[in-house]
């Protein structure tokens, strides 16, 4: 069984689901206001990795990812592009989407939108008034985290370390009591979206719209929770207190992975100005290898990027590429049995990844030393990396974009006689490491 590091415990566990055999999993997704970056890029991976290797275990997993289409930076957005919230978030939840899928991760079961639950966040607010776990102050409705024991659990942290450590002054013309209380309902200014509430018109605070939705579609007690280490305080805090003060049981299980740091171990970020913007990325890098790079730093460590780095885990897929494509004409063979469960055992192990992937190069190196066993490893190899998202050619059989983009470039250039463009393409795809042949059916390659 696998077992995760529980950032609530603070230990490495084994998961155990309240219904044998299926999982339930939230993620917090994407606020729909800006291009896609090198950190989207990692938790998304992490996670879509973890649910494949779950379900090639035989695990029922729902796994569950919100989009966030109502916020401030949306709003600022469609300000100052003189357009509307509704066409900001739908232009950039489409390239959201887009580049998920160039990454190659998988979409959620259910995608629930903030603006489709603001009624059910009206009514959670209403409830937490009522329990006086909530106040209504000038500009809005706030939680009151002095009225939760306990807050502060996934910062690790007391209520009073935490106040003691607040950067934000209260706001007295507001009415907010304390630092650290968060708002859960918003009053619009004039000309921004609203929605109608007992304390006026408004929106939802974005803490509040992820408790609503898990709690709808995956029910009271659901099994894991994950996302970036730097939504575990205040967000995932925050929803956590918002349902416990409601009186329902949340998450049981929390996890999450690391930051990305640039090559001098900066963490990247807009307001630095050193983040990575992901379709660009996607356009020099396969979404396996992005993955495969991703996936040689254990998730819960700071993950450095670098071109170097990139290069290496290009070199590192091409590696099982040329391993796979000696091996294409070898018997159908069961996988072997030790490759798979010493890769699987790393795996379990709180999700090492690092490990597993050292555990596939030592058995190409012992296929190339045992021909005898190179054919069941060989079949274990393109199991394991299949079970974790790291999908390799197969000869011909698979390619990635580029490939394929250039592959149908130069069939076209040639259908059209233009040979000093298809010699061009002939010349990318060598630079890439292929060999080059043209067959009855077009250009094929393989790996040189």
């Amino acid at each position: 069984m696998l077992a995760l590091l529980d950032t609530v415990t603070g230990r490495v566990e084994p998961l155990q689901p309240r219904s044998a055999g299926k999982l339930s999993v939230y993620a917090c997704g994407p606020t729909v206001a800006g291009v896609p970056h090198i950190g989207h890029a990692r938790a998304n991976l992490v996670w879509d990795s973890l649910r494949r290797y779950l379900t090639w275990s035989g695990m029922q997993v729902r796994f569950v990812s919100n989009v966030t289409d109502i916020e401030d930076k949306i709003i600022a957005k469609a300000n100052d592009e003189g357009t509307t919230t509704d066409e900001v978030a739908q232009r950039y939840e489409a390239l959201w989407r887009q580049t998920m899928d160039r990454l190659g991760v998988q979409r959620p079961d259910d995608v629930p939108h903030a603006t489709e639950y603001v009624e059910r966040m009206v009514d959670l607010v209403g409830d937490l008034v009522g329990k006086s776990s909530a106040y209504v102050a000038g500009d809005g409705v706030y939680f009151s985290t002095a009225s939760l024991d306990g807050y502060g659990l996934l910062a690790h942290q007391s209520l009073e370390s935490l106040r003691a450590g607040a950067r934000v002054e209260v706001d007295e013309e507001v009415g907010k009591r304390s630092p650290l209380d968060f708002v859960l309902w918003k009053l619009s200014k004039p000309g921004e979206p609203s929605w109608p509430s007992p304390w006026g018109p408004g929106r939802p605070g974005w803490h509040t719209e992820c408790v609503v939705m898990s709690l709808d579609l995956l029910g009271e007690g659901f099994d894991l929770h994950v996302g970036g280490l730097d939504l575990a305080f205040p967000h995932h805090e925050n929803e956590r207190a918002q349902a416990v003060a409601s009186g329902a049981e949340f998450a049981r299980r929390w996890a999450h992975n690391g930051m990305v740091n640039d090559e001098r171990g900066e963490k990247m970020s807009r307001s630095v100005g050193n983040v990575l913007s992901l379709p660009n990325l996607l356009d020099h890098y396969e979404g396996r290898e992005l993955r495969y790079f991703m996936l040689q730093t254990h998730y819960r460590r700071p993950m450095a990027v670098s071109e170097d780095g990139l290069e290496q885990a290009r070199a590192s897929v091409r590696r099982f590429d040329n391993f796979l494509w000696e091996m294409r004409d070898a018997p159908a063979v069961t996988a072997d049995h030790e490759v798979v469960g010493a890769f699987r055992a790393r795996l379990d192990d709180d999700f090492d990844t690092p490990g597993a992937i050292g555990v596939l190069f030592g058995a190409v190196n012992t296929a190339r030393s045992d021909a005898g066993r190179a054919p069941s490893i060989a079949a274990a190899v393109r199991e394991c990396l299949g079970s974790v998202g790291v999908f390799s050619r197969d000869g011909q059989a698979q390619l990635g974009e580029r490939e394929a983009r250039l592959v149908a470039e130069r069939d076209e250039a040639r259908r059209q006689k233009d040979w000093a463009t298809a010699d061009a393409k002939r010349a990318e795809l060598a630079a890439m490491g292929y060999v080059v042949s043209d067959g009855p059916d077009g250009t094929a390659i393989r790996p040189a």
